[in-house]
């Protein structure tokens, strides 16, 4: 069967589910597993990222295609007879801020199909269940949209004080129990359930020692993205929608992208209260708020004025990398502003200035320039948003800066002078700043 008809099969299975979750709000689907077939693992191993790093197995994208059919035949078999057990991921670290490194757990290339599998099955049933709220890993949805809304929320609704929460770990501290508990609100498929917890104990390993899983989702994989959604989905998310707003006085507004999110409060009583409510919720299923980084601030359109009859500084906060502030618009009407965060601009440039001592020998000045020219892009395609073009032409000085430095250190019968380095950008241009993301006008959905 050709790839096209295959993949137009597929889709039409998991229209069903959608069509039906969305029917039947109680229906808990009891056959399921079945779906994890040669065609659809086909196309979910095509999903997957080719240049994504490998596993404990070693294997990459392409090794594991080059025996496509006969591997997914023997998983499939393993699949059917109950005996596929997942790897255990291999463990590595990223830097999260200047003082943090970030776990991530890469799982072995089979596991990544059954991750990519089970993750559109989930995908299909839970996408008509989750709120308006969520945007992270979401069709349609993401980061900017996210980010949008806080902006709007904040211009359109009498917003006066901001919760900014932070899930100590949450990655590293969700409950199976609560996991799997979750799962059989919507699944009593023994098949997949058993896939599914079987992924959650597999564990990790860390520069060669094994370590099994107690609790938590390692971040890294297909599937974690996902599980965490449908987490938050009913600890956080229908619980304040159903149960908190109605509740509280004036306005009050979540959004969360993954296990980030702030709210937005018109009161500062009912903010205090909101936060004492988020701890015990929290606390029930076995997380906690980190007591440091959870905050209640002013934030508003009389925060300037109120600023300055206080005699402080207008408070801001920071979401998805971007600091808000209050602001005003060229009619001097209320305006909510954005900018690079600053711990985020100086990781950037900091990861730039590493990138570029370690490569300035290795690659060809053509190829170098080529991969600055994708980092410069990226960079620009998510910071590239209204209000924060002067961080985005900050961000270009200091890269040009280190550029023109790690050139010249790469022997000193190449080295640039800075008019020659100029021709040479003229020749050769790289990408300037541009704001990609227009959130004024960003339509929702």
């Amino acid at each position: 069967m050709p790839y096209e008809e295959m993949g137009r099969s597929v889709e039409t299975k998991l229209a069903f589910i959608t069509e039906r979750a969305k029917r039947e709000p109680l229906c808990r689907f009891s056959s399921l597993a079945h779906m994890l077939e040669e065609d659809f693992l086909t196309g979910c191993y095509e999903r997957l990222e080719k240049n994504k790093a490998n596993g404990i197995d070693g294997v990459s994208w392409k090794e594991y295609g080059s025996k496509l059919k006969e591997n997914l035949k023997g998983l499939i078999a393993r699949l059917k007879t109950k005996q596929y057990r997942p790897q255990p991921a291999r463990r590595v670290y990223i830097p999260k801020d200047g003082k943090e490194m970030r776990p991530l757990g890469i799982p072995a290339q089979e596991d990544k199909v059954v991750q990519m599998g089970v993750a559109r099955i989930l995908e299909a049933i839970y996408e008509v269940d989750f709120k308006d709220c969520s945007h992270g890993f979401r069709p349609a949805r993401g980061c900017h949209t996210a980010l949008m809304t806080v902006g709007r929320t904040m211009m359109k609704a009498p917003i006066n004080h901001v919760i900014e929460a932070d899930i100590k770990g949450f990655f590293n501290n969700v409950s199976h129990a609560w996991m799997m508990d979750f799962l059989g609100r919507r699944i009593t498929d023994p098949s997949l359930l058993r896939i599914i917890g079987r992924f959650l104990v597999a564990g990790y390993k860390d520069r060669d020692i094994l370590v099994a899983s107690v609790k938590g989702t390692p971040q890294g994989g297909n599937l974690s993205p996902m599980l965490a959604n449908v987490f938050l989905h009913y600890v956080l998310d229908e619980w304040f929608e159903n149960e908190v707003k109605s509740q509280v006085r004036g306005a009050c507004q979540l959004v969360r992208y993954a296990d980030d999110f702030v709210i937005m409060v018109q009161y500062k009583d009912e903010a205090n209260r909101i936060v004492e409510l988020l701890r015990e919720r929290f606390e029930r299923h076995e997380l906690e708020l980190h007591p440091d980084k959870t905050r209640v601030i002013s934030f508003g359109r009389y925060e300037q004025e109120n600023a300055r009859n206080q005699n402080r500084k207008a408070n801001t906060f920071d979401f998805l990398g971007i600091t808000h502030y209050c602001s005003l618009n060229r009619n001097g009407k209320y305006k909510v502003g954005r900018k690079t965060a600053m711990k985020r601009f100086r990781k950037k440039v900091k990861e730039m200035n590493l990138w570029l001592s370690t490569n300035r020998n290795m690659l060809p000045l053509r190829e170098l320039w080529a991969t600055l020219a994708a980092k410069l892009r990226g960079h620009y395609q998510y910071y590239g948003i209204s209000e924060n073009y002067r961080s985005l032409q900050r961000y270009q000085y200091h890269v040009m800066k280190l550029v023109f430095k790690w050139l010249n250190r790469r022997s000193q019968r190449k080295s640039f002078r800075w008019e020659q380095f100029e021709m040479y950008c003229k020749k050769y241009p790289l990408p300037r700043p541009r704001i990609v993301h227009q959130l004024y006008t960003l339509s929702l959905f």
